[in-house]
């Protein structure tokens, strides 16, 4: 393998041809993996590198909790969903009372940063006339600027809708208050269960939702009232919550989602939901109708899946499908058209371009990369060097 080289004090080279680095510690590392099919010469897939400085230090004595979602919306503005209650008394001494150090104080559950990297608002939290989730999960922002929570704790069967600011619009199910506790019905046509993220489509007004954790499904409502519209399980079928939740790794696969992870739509309406605990995707037509699938890494065992969540480049074909691989803490690169794999980058690691539980990922207009790690605490900018959009 070829050694990068130094380009500036603080910038890493995570290019998907390149292997491990070490300058005075590791920074990033990244892996080239090819698939026994690779198409030809034209799928060169496109490269990366991390940018320590993104973002900005947080203000106001700030600390992250877990950072699961991260969404970029129409201005280039990346969003964040965390969990201050994720963080110890060790970490938050500063908002202790009495204080029991200088540092930090818990930075609200949602962030909005310009493109550089500045914090331009935060929010969320308990609220009148509303129920805000046990555990904040996904994030996305919709054609009209609103804000779209989801929660998997163990009460959370809902979702939230809020306006740009903040401002309390929606909720599509409800909370189970204890004792009671929640009980998986993947048809049930009011209530999520643990509903891991959505998106909304602009040209229907619907909001798509991996719902998740506890139900098996992608289910559909009307973003404005909430009314249900549909929803459908792996290959289109008729949610089964009796079924096994065994993982097969060779043969036939499994005819139930095993937690759909995330749930997005590529320019060419077509809806790709991530089923995580099978180590797939499954691409659907908006009203269900099953197109094909992917499986990523398909014999690993790990418990947290080779499939997250997905983002796509910014070229108006999409040629290029990323994939969030918490497994192996790793972003593998496909031809979307063939769903073929091209390469892969990163590792486990505390360092810039390294992770720790790979849990969101998100790309702006310029191709650029965005990831969020569930346990890491952190949100991570990836340049596109080579590739759609690159030098933009």
């Amino acid at each position: 393998m070829n050694q990068p080289k130094w380009r500036r004090a603080g910038l890493v080279v995570v290019a998907v041809t390149v292997g491990l680095w070490h300058v005075a510690f590791e920074r990033a590392a990244a892996q080239s993996s090819k698939s026994a099919n690779t198409p030809g010469p034209t799928a060169v897939a496109p490269t990366f590198e991390v940018d320590p400085w993104w973002p900005k230090p947080l203000p106001n004595n700030w600390v992250l909790g877990q950072t699961p979602s991260v969404f970029v919306d129409a201005q280039d503005h990346v969003w964040i969903v965390t969990r201050p209650r994720t963080l110890t008394d060790g970490d938050i001494g500063a908002s202790l009372k009495p204080p029991t150090a200088e540092c930090c104080v818990p930075a609200p559950p949602v962030i909005e940063f310009d493109a550089g990297g500045n914090v331009l608002q935060a929010w969320g939290g308990p609220g009148a006339g509303y129920e805000w989730p046990d555990t904040e999960h996904g994030i996305t922002v919709d054609h009209k600027g609103n804000v779209w929570i989801g929660g998997s704790g163990s009460g959370d069967r809902h979702i939230l809708k809020f306006t740009n600011t903040g401002k309390f619009l929606l909720q599509i199910g409800h909370k189970v208050a204890p004792p009671a506790k929640k009980t998986p019905n993947s048809n049930d046509t009011e209530n999520l269960d643990s509903a891991a993220n959505m998106f909304v489509n602009p040209k229907t007004n619907e909001v798509f939702v991996a719902d998740g954790y506890g139900n098996r499904r992608v289910i559909v409502f009307d973003a404005d009232t909430g009314k249900y519209l549909r929803h459908w399980g792996a290959y289109g079928n008729t949610p089964d919550d009796q079924a096994s939740k065994k993982r097969p790794s060779e043969g036939p696969a499994s005819q139930q989602f095993n937690i759909v992870h995330s749930v997005k739509m590529s320019n060419d309406g077509q809806v790709y939901a991530v089923d995580r605990y099978n180590n797939r995707l499954q691409i659907f037509t908006p009203e269900g109708k099953f197109l094909r699938e992917a499986f990523i890494a398909r014999r690993t065992t790990d418990s947290r899946g080779t499939a997250s969540d997905v983002a796509f480049s910014p070229d108006p074909e999409q040629r290029f499908l990323y994939v969030a691989d918490a497994a192996d803490y790793k972003i593998r690169v496909l031809d979307r058209s063939s769903l073929q794999e091209l390469s892969s980058f990163g590792r486990l690691g505390f360092y810039p371009g390294q992770w720790k539980w790979l849990h969101g990922l998100a790309t702006d207009s310029k191709g650029n990369l965005y990831t969020s790690e569930s346990q890491g605490n952190r949100v991570q900018k990836f340049v596109l060097k080579s590739g759609p959009g690159a030098g933009r």
